[in-house]
């Protein structure tokens, strides 16, 4: 039985808690650490693009307000995006707290997985008041519903993947 265990857990690419609990020690408060983080970075972000929009409305005598203010919408959508697809698979606020977005078959998440987890957290946690994110207290994993629902899993940057850390240990 313990043998069918390890070799699911090294088709899914996840690391088991129970053989790597390393992989999701403090994970749920990285994670949470993290996400203050980025909300600075990304307010950050949006004082420096609504200056320059700004100054383009002004320029455009107001003929480009709505198509900016749509722009202005998406900052934190393509702030996670392009930083989850992206090499590190982690936002600035991941790297800083030393963890990392990967799909359950241990690979870095694509784009459109990326967009997909990011739409569905500010969906699911904006009609939720952020009461969905308990969901990750309920699983060994610490997967939240948008997790699940893209096939992701937050665990620790390690310098080995996670297949090779569990080949290892047989």
């Amino acid at each position: 039985m313990a043998s069918f265990a390890a070799s699911a857990q090294y088709h899914t690419g996840m690391p088991d808690p129970a053989t790597i609990p390393e992989a999701y020690e403090g994970v749920l408060l990285r994670r949470t650490l993290a996400y203050f983080v980025d909300l600075l970075v990304i307010g950050v972000l949006a004082v420096l693009v609504w200056i320059v929009f700004a100054i383009l409305w002004v320029v455009s005598f107001g003929l480009l307000g709505p198509v900016l203010w749509f722009l202005f919408g998406l900052i934190p959508l393509a702030y996670h995006t392009l930083l989850l697809s992206g090499p590190w698979s982690a936002t600035f606020g991941m790297r800083l707290f030393d963890i990392e977005l990967r799909s359950v078959t241990g690979e870095r998440p694509g784009f459109l997985q990326a967009l997909a987890q990011t739409a569905l957290f500010y969906i699911t946690v904006g009609a939720t008041c952020s009461l969905i994110l308990l969901v990750a207290l309920l699983n060994r994993h610490k997967r939240t519903l948008h997790d699940w629902l893209t096939g992701t899993v937050v665990v620790r940057r390690f310098p080995v993947p996670w297949g090779a850390q569990e080949r290892s240990r047989r």
